[in-house]
């Protein structure tokens, strides 16, 4: 997945208005006062994070192969892109369930008063990292000491908490703006980018260059993505919905780990049709990204270690994140 548009400062304004609007008495007319007239019992309307690809590979699994319909469900599954803001989705009440950024959802909920509840995570480790040639030697942030090292204006803040946490003077990285393409990294201009590890090396790898990463997660910033976000209301409301969601959901995911390469083909031609991806693409990431999403106690597990993490790095950030943003009792439930 390449999050190719920095939105980060339309989001934040327009999920702060939508907020204000509710908090100043449009509740009902945002949907957070009554269920929207379309919402049936039995029916979730589930919000993603981007366009179509391997990053919800689970949820088309539960949709084809019935794992919804067994708990009872309709999911009607919305497709994201550059222009839709979860969070807003859920604000609205055009979505149930949304999946989010970990920051965006809590800084909302921290700064704005967002009714939001964090009921699990997909990423276990955030995608987000540095990419480099294997020829440039670099392995961790030490290594960027000298070079050039390309950041979205997005990340900007998460990458001076990881060389904070790693120790490493920033001052001695040279660092240059960067739009998620990774053509100046093949031809050697700049020596590393923050990318998403789970499709950037496909790229570089068929430039013909040998390309090798890291994790911001592994050095200290430790945060998962991909939070999979409820309202208060929707919550106490639906819980038994919620809980048969994520159950079926579970069973989407552990049955693409059965075999990594099967589902990016056989869903070219249906839920990946008209993204401009290749199944190669979409295979190389669902096979990259499993390693992140794995858990010992199975997929959208959050445990108290886990949130502490997430709480004690996104203080580096400057987001004060408390326990009471997140709720594991649902996981309990599966």
């Amino acid at each position: 997945m390449t999050k190719i548009i920095d939105t980060t400062m339309k989001r934040r304004d327009f999920l702060r208005a939508s907020v204000a609007a509710a908090a100043m008495g449009g509740v009902a007319s945002l949907g957070l006062g009554s269920r929207p007239a379309f919402a049936q019992a039995g029916t979730l309307n589930f919000q993603a994070a981007w366009i179509n690809d391997a990053e919800f590979m689970g949820y088309f699994i539960a949709i084809e192969n019935g794992y919804y319909a067994d708990e009872g469900l309709t999911v009607n599954y919305l497709s994201g892109g550059p222009d839709v803001i979860p969070e807003s989705t859920l604000i609205s009440g055009r979505a149930d369930i949304a999946l989010t950024s970990p920051d965006t959802t809590i800084r909302a909920i921290a700064e704005q008063g967002a009714p939001f509840k964090i009921i699990g995570q997909q990423y276990q480790k955030n995608p987000i990292g540095v990419v480099s040639l294997a020829s440039s030697n670099i392995s961790s942030p030490a290594d960027l000491v000298g070079k050039t090292l390309a950041v979205p204006p997005v990340n900007t803040t998460s990458v001076e908490a990881m060389f904070r946490l790693a120790g490493v003077p920033i001052d001695q990285v040279r660092i240059v703006p960067y739009q998620f393409d990774p053509t100046p990294l093949i031809q050697e201009e700049i020596d590393a980018s923050i990318d998403f590890v789970t499709a950037v090396p496909y790229i570089v790898e068929q430039a013909g260059k040998e390309p090798v990463w890291f994790l911001l997660y592994d050095f200290g910033f430790k945060i998962g993505n991909d939070t999979i976000v409820v309202t208060e209301e929707t919550l106490a409301n639906r819980r038994p919905e919620l809980v048969s969601w994520l159950r079926a959901s579970r069973l989407g995911w552990e049955e693409n780990a059965v075999d990594l390469e099967r589902y990016p083909a056989m869903y070219a031609d249906s839920w990946f049709a008209g993204t401009g991806r290749s199944t190669e693409v979409d295979t190389f990431q669902n096979v990259a990204q499993e390693p992140l999403q794995a858990h010992p106690d199975g997929y959208f597990s959050m445990t108290e270690e886990t949130i502490a993490e997430t709480i004690a790095s996104l203080a580096e950030v400057g987001i004060t994140a408390t326990r009471d943003m997140f709720d594991t009792t649902l996981l309990e439930e599966i």
